[in-house]
């Protein structure tokens, strides 16, 4: 048997979900992740201040100084993998967290999973907040057949005429379209979205969600033009459809 064998056989890579804000951990992760957390050693993180805290606050038993915590975000090299998967190709079991919800969802971890299904070693998905299944679940639009955008183009051109097609989409597929942005810019994403769908689409504007500044509401675009709520600052997620 060689290294690489007997390393997925012996490990599991598990991917730790993290709270989507000042949420009480009790509230949003299972009694398991702590049982996880304080089984573990090596870390790869998003940001390491939260994954700290959050480790803290699931295994307050560990000696954070003692554990192996590597940052793995949207700036990692692809060269860099090889180095931050060591510990799995030598028989570790690694977590991953990232900054706020479930990791390899639209989230660089999910380089590190495709790494370890090529070495054969076990995933292990823990159950947590995703922010877009949750805002799907509430918004009242199809959740049989939906698209997640993530971030729109940035460039005013190219973000009007992604909004007219994701529009577009909503009306030939029934396909509910998410989106999000940074928050100091989701004045704006919402201001184009009010202005280049057609009145009768529906829009959910999901805040906060898990924390005690939630708010999910879902009007028509018509309704919305009304009396457009402000989203700035509040970590939000828009959602298109019928």
């Amino acid at each position: 048997m060689d290294n690489a064998t007997l390393a997925s056989s012996t490990c599991k890579l598990f991917l730790i979900p993290n709270t989507l804000g000042e949420t009480p951990i009790d509230q949003s992760l299972p009694a398991y992740a702590s049982h996880v957390v304080a089984s573990l050693q090596y870390f790869l993180v998003e940001d390491e201040k939260s994954a700290r805290k959050l480790i803290k606050q699931l295994a307050p038993q560990l000696s954070i100084r003692e554990l192996s915590i590597q940052r793995l975000n949207e700036h990692t090299k692809p060269e860099e993998l090889s180095q931050l998967t060591a510990p799995l190709r030598e028989g570790h079991s690694v977590g991953i967290i990232s900054e706020a919800g479930c990791p390899a969802i639209a989230d660089p971890g999910a380089n590190v999973v495709k790494v370890a299904h090529e070495l054969g070693m076990q995933v292990v998905p823990l159950v947590g907040p995703c922010s877009m299944v949750l805002a799907l679940m509430a918004s009242g639009l199809n959740g049989q057949s939906w698209r997640f955008q993530g971030y729109l183009p940035i460039e005013n051109d190219k973000r009007i005429e992604t909004i007219r097609s994701l529009d577009e989409r909503v009306r030939t597929l029934g396909e509910t379209q998410i989106m999000m942005d940074t928050p100091y810019r989701n004045e704006k994403l919402l201001q184009d979205l009010l202005a280049y769908c057609k009145s009768t689409t529906r829009l959910c504007i999901a805040q906060g969600l898990t924390t005690s500044n939630e708010s999910i509401r879902t009007k028509s675009v018509h309704e919305w033009r009304q009396s457009a709520p402000s989203v700035e600052k509040i970590p939000a997620l828009f959602l298109i459809g019928f």
